[in-house]
């Protein structure tokens, strides 16, 4: 693959150009980290929170960015990963499984994303995100929650697509003994 053009660089993100392909870069991350988590009782954990770029509250997976921390740009995955569910949930981890990483808009980004399922996962703090979030928790058990995603849309909320590939995960994948 030849050279990239930029475009433009902002604070967050970069416009590329590939021959006639545009696409966008993070100048501040190296992956985003998405933790599956479920409690011991059954309870999927999933964050709900103000997504700008499409003016909606958006139900997802707790997740973030690794490498985004000045002086921790070589942080490790699976770090990432702890300290996003710890600080949006509240939640520490006791095993921590990296399943897959794949991609987040091919046609738009190059960013990857790394999906992680939690185990014995505790509630130790408040969680809610850093100073710039506004985060809510949502524990919802795993046997209610198509129906409970169903009336967030019929709320008004928005699903992060994401959900559907870690909720096949909790559904067949023996992290869990299902």
């Amino acid at each position: 693959m030849s050279e990239s053009e930029l475009i433009t660089a902002g604070k967050h993100l970069h416009l590329r150009r590939y021959g006639t392909w545009e696409y966008v870069t993070r100048a501040n991350a190296s992956a985003i980290v998405i933790v599956v988590a479920m409690t011991d009782d059954q309870r999927v954990i999933l964050v709900e929170q103000y997504r700008p770029p499409i003016q909606a509250r958006v139900i997802e997976f707790p997740a973030g960015l690794a490498g985004d921390i000045a002086g921790a740009e070589d942080e490790r995955f699976e770090e990432a990963a702890r300290r996003e569910l710890l600080e949006e949930t509240g939640y520490e981890v006791g095993e921590l499984t990296h399943v897959f990483d794949g991609t987040s808009s091919a046609g738009l980004t190059d960013e990857t994303v790394s999906f992680f399922v939690a185990k014995q996962v505790r509630k130790v703090a408040v969680g809610g995100g850093d100073a710039s979030e506004d985060i809510e928790v949502h524990e919802v058990p795993f046997a209610d929650i198509n129906g409970w995603l169903k009336s967030r849309v019929v709320a008004g909320r928005m699903i992060d697509s994401r959900i559907y590939s870690g909720l096949y995960l909790l559904g067949t994948s023996s992290v869990f003994g299902m």
